[in-house]
């Protein structure tokens, strides 16, 4: 049977981003200035740069950086490098931040970056020279207390070192604080590349017994197998006993109804191996990983994953939105027609900025917590922020969804009230 292929506005993702809030202010009664208010980014900076390859000969590298809004504190978000990078894409992401920092209720506005490139095509030295090249294009934005970026898809702890020591540069002293995600030796935080895994964990322990369940047995299955992706299924098996019966990353993936042995899919992996090429089990694609009849699906790959022309074809009773965007507007309907149990993204995979957030306050103090006290302090702001949501989704008979961007939205407004419009 052939595969039905969403219309294009439905994986447009600013178009995603601006459906979700436009609901909600209609919900909310919102004028037409405040919708324009929320769904406008408030600066958006978009750069073409030379790098110098190792062959001698010079390229031009497009690259961009998105501050969403400022009302809630400094602009906080990712980098990412990646081939399919584009505009409406880090307009997107730098909104779902706003909406993301706003529900956990920490004191940061939203933003984006990313570049246009595919890293594992470059050398390490030219990866360096165009982060270095890209860190000065965006430096007239970007500031400890104004704008910190944090890795994100295709960028790492070595990345966010990189630009740190490019800033620092330009102000001729250290500045740790101007990224987090970095490595600990130069002012990074304990616990930081696990964060947005642990808090899968920690938002699907708080669904599931939400739902009167526990997650010792449910299977799990785990779209996307980087970072946060293989984090998230090591932990889920490890420390709360679920069983992880599927993962993939852009190869494919492999399916075992008796759960993965991700020891030797993780050796697999570090040594340069493909998902599509493990063994203990059944090969499946991305697309069909998502249909696998499963308690718990976690798509922690790219936006737009779920749309309107699979949905109907999901099977798994809960889904865990690692990434962001993953699941269309249109799909969100169809899934809360099925009875699909969703935590959205801007709650489910808040820990890593949350744990950012922890990063930069060690940073401006020169103190530095331990490992536990990190997890602890992020386990207490997932949990309330769930409870929150939780609380609101029922006092208004709301999906957790709307529930989440209506509280975001509503404390967005209510700071951009009490600061008031300058002039």
């Amino acid at each position: 049977m052939a595969i039905e292929t969403p219309p294009p506005a439905e994986l447009d993702p600013y178009l995603m981003a601006t459906s979700q809030v436009n609901s909600v202010a209609r919900r909310l009664g919102l004028d037409e200035g405040t919708r324009e208010l929320l769904c406008s980014p408030k600066r958006e900076l978009t750069v073409n740069f030379p790098v110098r390859l190792d062959d001698g000969s010079t390229r031009i590298f497009t690259g961009h950086r998105v501050q969403h809004n400022l009302a809630r504190g400094p602009a906080k978000g990712g980098i990412r490098y990646h081939p399919g990078v584009t505009l409406s894409e880090v307009k997107a992401l730098a909104m779902w931040m706003t909406w993301k920092c706003a529900v956990i209720n920490i004191p940061y506005g939203g933003a984006k970056g990313g570049v246009v490139v595919d890293p594992k095509s470059l050398s390490l030295p030219e990866l360096e020279r165009l982060t270095r090249r890209y860190a000065t294009e965006i430096s007239i934005i970007v500031g400890q207390n104004e704008d910190i970026p944090a890795p994100d898809v295709g960028t790492d702890g070595r990345i966010m070192a990189w630009i740190m020591d490019t800033l620092s540069m330009h102000h001729g002293h250290t500045v740790a604080g101007v990224v987090t995600g970095k490595p600990v030796s130069i002012g990074g935080t304990v616990g930081r590349v696990e964060a947005t895994g642990r808090g899968l964990l920690y938002a699907a322990r708080k669904a599931a017994a939400y739902r009167g369940q526990q997650l010792e047995g449910l299977s799990v299955a785990v779209q996307g197998y980087g970072n946060v992706g293989s984090t998230a299924a090591r932990l889920f098996q490890a420390e709360a006993g679920a069983k992880v019966v599927a993962v993939s990353d852009s190869s494919g993936g492999v399916y075992n109804t008796n759960g993965l042995d991700l020891v030797a899919l993780q050796r697999h992996v570090a040594g340069g191996g493909k998902l599509i090429e493990a063994g203990g089990g059944n090969h499946v694609s991305n697309a069909e990983l998502l249909e696998l009849p499963v308690d718990i699906l976690v798509p922690a790959a790219l936006e737009g994953q779920i749309t309107s022309a699979n949905a109907g074809r999901i099977r798994a009773g809960m889904i865990i939105e690692g990434s962001n965007g993953p699941v269309s507007p249109d799909a969100d309907a169809i899934l809360q027609d099925k009875g699909v149990f969703m935590v959205p993204d801007i709650l489910a995979n808040a820990g890593g900025v949350i744990v950012s957030y922890f990063e930069w306050v060690q940073d401006l103090q020169f103190f530095f917590w331990e490992e536990a006290e990190v997890r602890d302090r992020l386990r207490q702001v997932m949990d309330r922020a769930f409870d929150e949501v939780a609380q609101l989704a029922e006092k208004e008979r709301l999906p957790l969804r709307q529930a989440a961007m209506q509280l975001a939205v509503s404390r967005v407004l209510e700071a951009t009230r009490i600061r008031g419009i300058y002039p």
